[in-house]
Parts: structure tokens; sequence; C-alpha cells
């Protein structure tokens, strides 16, 4: 890409959650529900002497996307690394409840969610896991009606228990800036040694976790530039698909058959791990 391209893109990555949800949905259609003037902050925070946010760092839209009605819940990772607390998370799994209602009573809404999450805020500790079941439980709940899809562009990735909502989306969408990963580089790191994964290798994390390889091993269904209306297009392109007839998820017995695969004896190569998955999920 040359400097007037870059110059001229809309980049996905540089909009803030509020910014994200209304560029997903139609002009004109976006209402947001549970805003920052509901005053919807956290208290945990508050009782342990850390700034809040008004509407806790989620942003829940309702509108239209190319004309079907939908909810976009978009994570700010800009706030407490978009971890997910008692308050965001219950914003979530509400409006993926009102959603699976819609569906219900005859209107098919569909859902959009943009991780941008580091998973479960430390602070709130078992309130941030429940917070993230109850999340899971709403995307399962909800993708037996209509497609729940997901988006990651960057630059927090999607982590932890969020990580493993992201698996239940219908679809995933990932830019090649993302990350998708159950623990993140400083935590494998920490926990197994710096000769088992280096965090600071920026290219050995982009090249098992980002969103080109993520991809190429079908734990996600598209690897889109870092350009907004990319990222729109794909996202229509995935409900136009429809509920696929097996869900990722459903799909476990195949993707530990390829983990199975893998040497554990020394750290995988990037070609290693594209060809083992590649050619067991294809």
């Amino acid at each position: 890409m040359n400097i007037d391209d870059l110059l001229r893109r809309d980049s996905f990555i540089e909009r803030g959650a509020r910014a994200r949800a209304q560029a997903l949905l139609d002009a004109g259609t976006f209402r947001e529900l549970a805003g920052p003037f509901e005053r919807l902050h956290s208290p945990w925070l508050a009782m342990q002497g850390l700034v809040t946010q008004a509407d806790d760092g989620v942003v829940v839209a309702k509108g239209l996307l190319a004309g079907q009605p939908t909810v976009v819940l978009a994570i700010e990772g800009a706030f407490q690394g978009g971890s997910m607390g008692e308050i965001g998370g219950a914003k979530i799994a509400g409006a993926l409840e009102l959603a699976l209602r819609d569906n219900e009573r005859g209107v098919p809404t569909q859902a959009v969610i943009v991780f941008e999450t580091g998973g479960v805020r430390l602070q709130e500790a078992n309130l941030g896991l429940a917070a993230i079941a109850e999340v899971q439980s709403g995307i399962v709940a909800l993708r037996r009606h209509r497609p729940v899809v997901g988006v990651s562009a960057g630059t927090v990735g999607c982590y932890g228990g969020m990580s493993i909502a992201a698996g239940l989306c219908s679809y995933f969408i990932m830019t090649r800036e993302a990350r998708l990963g159950l623990n993140g580089p400083q935590v494998i790191e920490q926990e197994a040694g710096v000769a088992e994964f280096d965090a600071r290798q920026r290219a050995l994390i982009w090249g098992l976790t980002g969103g080109e390889q993520r991809t190429a091993t079908h734990l996600a269904d598209a690897c889109v530039d870092d350009d907004t209306a990319a990222v729109h297009a794909a996202v229509v392109d995935c409900f136009q698909r429809g509920v696929p007839p097996v869900h990722r998820s459903d799909r476990t017995a195949d993707f530990l058959a390829c983990l199975a695969q893998v040497d554990t004896t020394h750290q995988a190569t990037l070609e290693d791990v594209r060809r083992l998955y590649g050619k067991g999920l294809a």
C-alpha cells in the first residue's frame, strides 16, 4: 500500500467502540441502548480507587445493517484493556437476550460483537467470569436463529474467556493486526518460560496468533484489511451466508485431532501449525 492509499484509508482500528458501531450500521439507523447518560459504571473499580467510565467500556447499539435489524456490541479496548466486568458483560448479555426475544416474536434480529478485549477484568474476579459465561450462553442461544458475527480488528486483540465467546460466534472476522488466543503472550511466558514463548518477539506473536494465521487455521472465517468498508462488507457477507450448518464450536473433535499432531518437543512454527490445521480442517 502506497502513502496515498494509506492516507485515504478509513481505518477501522483507529475508530473507538462507538464509531465502530456507527460505521457498521446503516446511516441514520444507529440508536444507542444503555449509553453513557445511563451512568452504568462499575461500582467495584471506584472502591479500588480506579477511574470508572459511564458506559463501562461497552457500546450497545441497535439499528439496521444492510436493511436487517441488528444489534452491535462494541468493546472499547482503550478502557481497562477492554476487560469484561459485571456491568459491561451484563450489557452484552442483555442485548443478546433482547435479540433472542425479537427472533422468538418473529423479528429476525442479528448480532455483531466487536471484540477488543483482554478477557476478564481481574478487579472484578468472579463477577467478571460470570458475566462472560452469560455472554457465551447468549451467543449460543441466539445463533440458533440468526448468525452472530464476531469482529476483532486490533490493537488489544481478543483473549481470555472472551476468546471462547469469539469461538462460539457463527462467523469470526479478523484483520492482520488483530490477535486471538486464550492466553496472551506475557501470560504464556510468565507461566511456561521465555524458552516456550518469548513475548518480545512480535513476529512470532502475530505469526501464530494474528488474523492471517488464525484464518488459515480455520479459527477465523475471513482476514480483511484494516479498512472500515472492507470490515463492513465482510460482516454483510457473513450474514448473507445464514446460520452455518455446523458451527466451529461443534467441531471440537476435529480441532483436537489437529492439536494432537503438534510436536511438543520443540516450538511449533507458523508453517507447522498452518499445515496441520489446514489439512485436518479443510
